[in-house]
């Protein structure tokens, strides 16, 4: 209480108590690519712009990668999402380098860095479509390195495409980039252009963020993309070997090998939910996400509590209100279960003294569901049966 003489009545507010913690946009696509014919004026060079509708992706113009990669996540229904253009050089490789960017100056794919200060959202899903599926004896491709290293940073996901070539190459290519945060999507897929007015090939990875977003939107960050139908495309670039039951398939062996791909059952499907991780703790991307999304999240709800001075109530509102979340994760079955505990061992006096507060948190994201078996059995007593059903007709 203020040390001030009052005589008379007030009111003072007390804000102790839980805060309610809100979970994190994890649906935002940002985009890097080429678009030579834009308006400049909408899309400068190497600055982050929020999407909002297709009337707007309208002044990307018809050359370029960007506006059959905001056409292809919109046949997905997804409208809004983060384009980045870059400048076309007067030769591949003066575009790849336009590309790839300076992290010190922030151009090419380190615009993305700056979206939640230039546009108030942060990309959680990362594509450059026709960037990324390089040729596996060139090596490490480096824009999807550099795409990893915003990832790491930001919490978010890389959606890149594959060498389009053959299976082998595929496989080569995954193994590359191990990553729990690279999802590979191979091979790319074939669209029927309007400007063109005819069938022409496109990266695929644009499709697959748009379902990675759309999926979220409709369902949560805890579900894979793996399964759903692909709009858009009138067919994959190669043909896809796929059957439900049998190991011995292309599709199996990609899925098997890190890499995600589209076959055709009932329409065409993304079919794959493994990142190229060695590790298999973080071998599924929706595990990655859920995890990412959590973490996130609970950071981003507790500003408020910053720079309060160490009380009880400061320590129980901070540990009840990660419960609570936690709890709330679980009813929605975003997570297995989730709890959260003070531990004295690390609290010391020295930490506490030195402005420092530790609380534990455990959950556990749920993994798809990858392989369901069935076991069948044999009965000869079911003829028994059927006898005895005769005879007492």
């Amino acid at each position: 209480m203020p040390d001030t003489f009052l005589h008379g009545v007030e009111v003072v507010q007390i804000d102790d108590g839980l805060r309610p913690i809100q979970t994190v946009k994890s649906s935002i696509i940002g985009v890097v690519g080429t678009a030579p014919d834009a308006d400049a004026g909408v899309f400068p060079v190497d600055t982050p712009v929020l999407v909002t509708g297709p009337r707007m992706a309208a002044d990307l113009g018809n050359t370029g990668t960007l506006k059959s990669a905001y056409l292809a996540a919109y046949a997905q229904g997804i409208a809004v999402m983060i384009i980045v253009r870059v400048g076309q050089g007067v030769d591949a490789p003066a575009t790849l380098a336009a590309m790839i960017g300076d992290p010190t100056e922030g151009t090419g794919i380190y615009a993305l860095e700056v979206s939640a200060s230039v546009t108030g959202q942060t990309p959680r899903i990362l594509a450059a479509p026709g960037f990324t599926g390089s040729d596996p004896a060139d090596g490490v491709n480096a824009v999807v390195d550099g795409l990893l290293t915003i990832a790491t940073k930001t919490r978010a996901v890389v959606i890149a495409d594959g060498p389009n070539t053959s299976e082998a190459d595929a496989l080569a290519w995954a193994g590359l980039h191990a990553s729990d945060r690279l999802f590979v999507v191979d091979p790319g897929v074939r669209v029927f252009d309007t400007a063109a007015a005819a069938v022409v090939p496109q990266p695929a990875s644009a499709f697959a963020a748009g379902l990675l977003s759309k999926r979220d939107q409709e369902k949560g960050f805890w579900w894979s993309p793996s399964n759903q139908p692909v709009r858009g495309i009138t067919a994959t670039h190669r043909p896809i070997g796929f059957a439900m039951s049998e190991a011995e398939t292309e599709a199996n062996r990609l899925n098997e090998g890190r890499v995600a791909t589209i076959i055709r059952q009932d329409g065409f499907r993304l079919w794959g939910n493994r990142t190229t991780s060695a590790d298999p703790l973080w071998a599924f991307l929706n595990v990655r996400r859920t995890a990412d999304m959590v973490y996130e999240s609970i950071e981003a709800a507790h500003l408020w509590a910053m720079d309060r001075p160490f009380s009880q109530q400061l320590l129980l509102d901070i540990r009840d209100s990660v419960q609570a979340y936690l709890d709330t994760l679980t009813a929605r079955r975003a997570i297995l279960g989730g709890r959260v505990w003070l531990d004295p061992e690390l609290n010391t006096e020295a930490t506490l003294k030195a402005g420092q507060l530790y609380l534990d948190f455990d959950i556990e994201p749920p993994a798809p569901l990858e392989r369901l078996t069935f076991r069948a059995h044999r009965n000869g007593s079911y003829y028994e049966e059927l006898v005895a059903a005769v005879a007492t007709a």
